[in-house]
């Protein structure tokens, strides 16, 4: 019988984390989902009032009125303590030869991408990104599940990082893909 080692692999944290403006740009994003459905729970509680109505059973009728106060709560800590959790979570690094990205909120992903497999290198803006002066680069592969996005970059670190990666993936390039 022969013994096998059991270490197990631990990837590093990436280097670098995104704009402390991502804080308020997903924050702003999570306001609006959750004011949406505080504005649509309190509609609906409105409307069923505490009068019985046909087809809705009386234990909703009565309770209904909570519907609002539990949206709200959710929404208020979404709104506070996810953005920041999100900002410490959230990180990304660019070596000599791949993309490292860590995302996740209970469970984490951490994807590498070689430099070599980039096919296409971009960077995105909404509205919203535009008026916090964010950006998104987005690196794609021939795979799906090779692609990368790093969300919540200053638009200038993401332009420079997305010309340098076109200049590096094309110097790389090789005929594997």
């Amino acid at each position: 019988m022969t013994a096998r080692s059991t270490h197990a692999v631990r990837l590093k944290e990436p280097a670098n984390r995104v704009s402390p403006r991502a804080i308020a740009h997903w924050a702003i994003e999570y306001l609006a989902f959750w004011g949406l459905g505080f504005g649509l729970s309190w509609g609906v509680a409105a409307w069923l009032g505490d009068r019985p109505r046909d087809g809705v059973p009386r234990w909703l009728t009565a309770h209904v009125g909570w519907l609002p106060v539990a949206i709200g709560a959710a929404g208020v800590l979404a709104v506070t303590v996810a953005p920041v959790w999100r900002y410490r979570v959230h990180r990304w690094e660019v070596s000599a030869d791949v993309v490292y990205t860590r995302t996740g909120w209970f469970s984490r992903e951490w994807l590498l991408v070689p430099v070599s497999r980039i096919q296409n290198v971009h960077t995105e803006q909404g509205w919203l990104e535009r008026l916090l002066g964010l950006a998104r680069l987005r690196v794609h592969t021939a795979s799906h599940t090779g692609s990368s996005e790093v969300s919540g970059l200053r638009v200038e670190v993401a332009t420079r990082l997305a010309e340098d990666l076109a200049h590096r993936a094309h110097d790389l390039s090789d005929d594997a893909t």
